[in-house]
């Protein structure tokens, strides 16, 4: 299928071949008939990417600030591969999708052949959670229906601003939004203002019902809203423009009456002036998006419904109350449209974004049979001819930011790259171009069914993990996973039950701290240095919200299963032997109600010992890793992976770039697939130790925060 794609690092806006997306559990998939091209954010992410480095840098100040923090911690090399990697990623463009459903869940509310908006991108065939589509009335068109999410995006700031009937309320800005806008607050029984300069948006306010003010003529906004509200002052103001001057916010604030309110749906500049709001106490807000849990990943990712009351107005309800008022013929679209375009001419309509008058630009997808678009979901395309050297044919089942740049561009010389598939089809078939894949997909059982592939690198979100590789195992595939291996004991007891049952194919987890370099010098310091030891391993990981989808319990296990399990695996083998204990204890409280800032207490067969705190509530300015052992006098230090040294002795060692290891742990992998009965380059029984490990720790800081009311509250 096609789909139109966005490059940040150039501008360059691509229509592509990509692979039908996978329906998760909670979506639909819909075929597409319309999509309108929002000329507000999708021009500002081209124009973004047309910018040089140093424009990128002024727009986006506080990344800058991260980049610079980041160079102090990783080092120079390390930042700017992650800053190419990010803008070497082109992204997908669109928002308002217009479509027919053509795969449920069971239990859907969405019948196959429903016609349905929803925020899906500019491509032939969409995947979107159900509570983020809406059933379009029998009397709506397709293109009509297409201005549903715009006009819900405006809504959303209209809800906010809490107009009542008769009340007199300012649109600042009459773009897209800002019409649509003024239609809905006539619709609400209220006289609207207009501003702006363009000559044409202006006669479509006023054909709506506004009284307008023209920029262009050099008309004052404040003495025209002065006028308009008989010297009172206006209701509110609703800003829908985009602009870096902080002007119209000081325009808005003086326009108000008194406890007059403001609300923000555009981008403008932001410096406030508190005489402004103190001597009137206005209120002002920001809308965000669409609608409610736009961007709650619990909710919209996994396509959940919202509790009972939880919130009155989401996404989905702002689309139908848009729809009722397109079906009602309250909300007028076909004014609004200055462009259609064939969805194979989509390039010609982000050309015609330049041109002056344009606003409504739509694009009309092809008739298709669905069989056609389902066929190409995997393979895409042939690349390069493998050359018959070449022994292990390797896929990747995940192709997202960590696959990327760490995985993918430290793949050794010696394997067939046979196919890389992920969820939604687009990032499987960039990184097979880039990383000259064979062929790129979203089926999975399409790669267990490929008998030229021999090994499975999954690194898909974490619950998924155990099924795979179960999955992948009886398929005859040796399989590498990266960590955790499971996010609970059943899981956990799958792979074990699959690992007795296919003994022939080799298990490995991406525990890629043992083989990088500083590790691999202190395991030399460490033989010339007999007896116990004491390892201490501080983990400065930094804070992420409770809604970030790795501190979901039934996704990302939390960060202790997650990412702790890291630093569990690299106590085990800078010691070696197996462990014997495990006492782990969170910080309690509202800093630590998550559970992803604790110590683990860990005791080893040879009477040594390790700790490792794992912290989210230090300094981004304080190295991210340190690793410490103590032993036979000295001391070994790992910094950041970036520095290592024996103290007590002679010995250092340095990389130019930080290395934990990724280039040698895929290296030894396949270097072992090739040759017969080789042993893994981690035992397995290492593997299922440590993860039992990890989930024992896990469920002792689950316990320990359940312990204390205030903190289970929060992490619930």
């Amino acid at each position: 299928m096609k789909q139109i794609l966005q490059h940040l690092g150039n501008g360059e806006t691509l229509l592509v071949e990509v692979p039908c997306p996978v329906r998760g559990q909670g979506a639909v998939r819909i075929q597409s008939t319309r999509s309108l091209v929002s000329l507000g954010t999708e021009k500002m992410l081209i124009d973004f990417g047309k910018g040089g480095w140093l424009a990128k840098a002024r727009s986006q100040p506080e990344k800058v600030k991260q980049v610079l923090a980041k160079i102090k911690t990783d080092g120079l090399w390390s930042t700017v591969d992650a800053v190419k990697a990010k803008l070497d990623t082109p992204i997908p463009l669109g928002y308002c999708n217009v479509g027919r459903v053509v795969d449920t869940d069971v239990h859907s509310r969405f019948a196959q052949g429903t016609r349905v908006v929803s925020n899906g991108p500019h491509a032939e065939m969409v995947c979107v959670p159900e509570n983020l589509c809406a059933r379009i009335p029998d009397s709506v068109s397709d293109e009509a229906a297409a201005y549903t999410v715009v006009g819900a995006i405006g809504l959303q700031g209209i809800r906010l601003l809490n107009p009542t009937l008769g009340e007199r309320v300012v649109v600042s800005g009459l773009g897209l939004i800002g019409l649509l806008c003024v239609q809905m607050l006539r619709a609400n029984g209220c006289e609207v203002l207009g501003i702006d300069y363009d000559a044409k948006k202006l006669e479509l306010a006023r054909s709506f019902g506004a009284k307008t003010v023209d920029l262009s003529a050099g008309q004052d906004p404040v003495q025209a809203a002065e006028a308009f509200s008989a010297g009172v002052g206006v209701d509110g103001v609703l800003i829908t423009a985009s602009t870096k001057s902080d002007q119209l916010m000081h325009q808005a604030a003086t326009m108000c009456r008194k406890r007059g309110r403001i609300v923000l749906v555009g981008v403008v500049g932001l410096n406030l002036s508190r005489a402004d709001f103190y001597e009137k106490e206005l209120s002002f807000q920001v809308s965000c998006s669409y609608g409610p849990g736009r961007y709650d990943s619990n909710y919209e990712q996994r396509g959940l419904d919202y509790p009972i009351g939880f919130v009155r107005w989401t996404e989905q309800r702002n689309f139908e109350a848009v729809l009722s008022l397109i079906e009602q013929g309250k909300l007028q679209t076909e004014p609004l449209t200055t462009h259609r375009f064939e969805f194979d001419q989509a390039l010609d309509g982000y050309a015609a974004i330049e041109q002056s008058n344009a606003m409504g630009i739509l694009l009309n997808y092809p008739e298709q049979a669905l069989a056609e678009l389902m066929r190409q979901s995997f393979p895409v395309a042939s690349r390069l001819p493998i050359n018959v050297s070449e022994r292990v044919g390797v896929a990747f089942v995940g192709a997202g930011a960590f696959t990327t740049r760490m995985l993918l561009p430290n793949l050794p010389a010696g394997i067939a790259r046979k196919a890389i598939i992920s969820g939604s089809g687009v990032s499987a078939a960039q990184a097979a171009q880039k990383f000259n894949f064979e062929t790129s997909g979203s089926d999975f059982q399409a790669v267990l069914d490929d008998p030229t592939i021999d090994l499975v690198c999954i690194t898909t979100p974490h619950h998924t993990h155990a099924a795979m590789v179960c999955q992948a195992l009886q398929a005859g595939k040796h399989v590498f996973v990266e960590k955790p291996l499971a996010i609970n004991e059943d899981q956990l007891q799958s792979v074990r039950d699959a690992l007795s049952q296919y003994s022939n194919q080799r298990l490995m987890l991406g525990f890629n701290r043992r083989f990088s370099p500083h590790t691999q010098q202190v395991v030399k310091w460490l033989a010339a240095t007999p007896g116990s030891k004491s390892v201490v391993v501080t983990v400065n990981a930094g804070a992420i919200p409770a809604e970030h989808w790795t501190q979901q319990m039934a996704v990302g296990g939390g960060r202790i299963i997650g990412e702790a399990c890291h630093f569990i695996d690299l106590a085990r083998f800078l010691i070696g032997c197996e462990i014997q204990s495990v006492d782990a204890i969170p910080m309690t409280g509202h800093a630590g109600s998550l559970g992803d800032t604790a110590s683990i207490q860990l005791g080893f067969a040879d009477g040594s010992i390790a700790t490792i705190h794992y912290f989210a509530n230090g300094s981004a300015q304080y190295p991210k890793e340190r690793v410490e052992v103590f032993a036979a006098g000295k001391v070994m230090q790992i910094d950041n992976f970036r520095k290592s040294k024996l103290i007590g002795g002679k010995g250092s060692h340095s990389t130019r770039r930080q290395d934990k290891g990724h280039r040698a742990e895929l290296a030894a992998l396949i270097e072992a697939l090739g040759v017969p009965d080789a042993a893994s380059p981690i035992p397995v029984s290492e593997i299922l130790e440590v993860s039992a490990v990890t989930l024992q720790a896990d469920q002792q800081i689950r316990r320990a925060l359940a312990s204390f009311p205030a903190s289970s509250q929060a992490d619930s």
